[in-house]
């Protein structure tokens, strides 16, 4: 029933946390984010838009890691790059809690659908430690290009 329910509501599901996730850059750049829908113009929104849908699917059924981690790559490349903290690089999946939660909260309580809910979340948490994980990838890759350069620009001073 929780799954038939979710699927139901995917479309305002989806959009409102792809909003909450749009939420966490500064003003101008939600707003630019939320207006513009070009892959072009906007590939950040694109790619942020497209991957949300996809991995929206993958956390209505169990976390496979295999899974998951293809579905997450391009949102956490993007934001290993970008000024975020760690915790806020990775916590836009767990912002899928607040959507669901806020739109969903009438049905869950009238068809006592928590437990549901629940081990929904517990996929969630699972998706959060493998984008992180996949965050620390990406951070150290950034790193060593960095370095690499340094080196590089050493060499050619010599």
């Amino acid at each position: 029933m929780f799954n038939e329910l979710v699927v139901k509501k995917k479309s305002v599901i989806v959009n409102r946390w792809i909003q909450l996730i749009f939420e966490t850059y500064a003003s101008e750049t939600s707003k630019f984010l939320n207006v513009e829908k070009d892959q072009f113009s906007n590939p950040v929104g694109f790619t942020t838009s497209e991957a949300v849908n996809q991995l929206f699917d993958a956390l209505i059924k169990d976390i496979n890691p295999g899974t998951v981690k293809p579905l997450l790559i391009d949102l956490i490349k993007i934001r290993a790059v970008q000024d975020f903290t760690p915790s806020q690089a990775v916590g836009f999946v767990l912002l899928i809690k607040d959507a669901m939660r806020g739109e969903l909260n009438c049905e869950l309580k009238e068809k006592n659908l928590y437990n549901d809910l629940l081990k929904f979340e517990s996929e969630v948490d699972k998706a959060a430690l493998i984008a992180f994980d996949l965050y620390q990838e990406c951070r150290e890759k950034v790193y060593r290009i960095h370095l690499n350069e340094i080196k590089t620009n050493s060499l050619s001073v010599l």
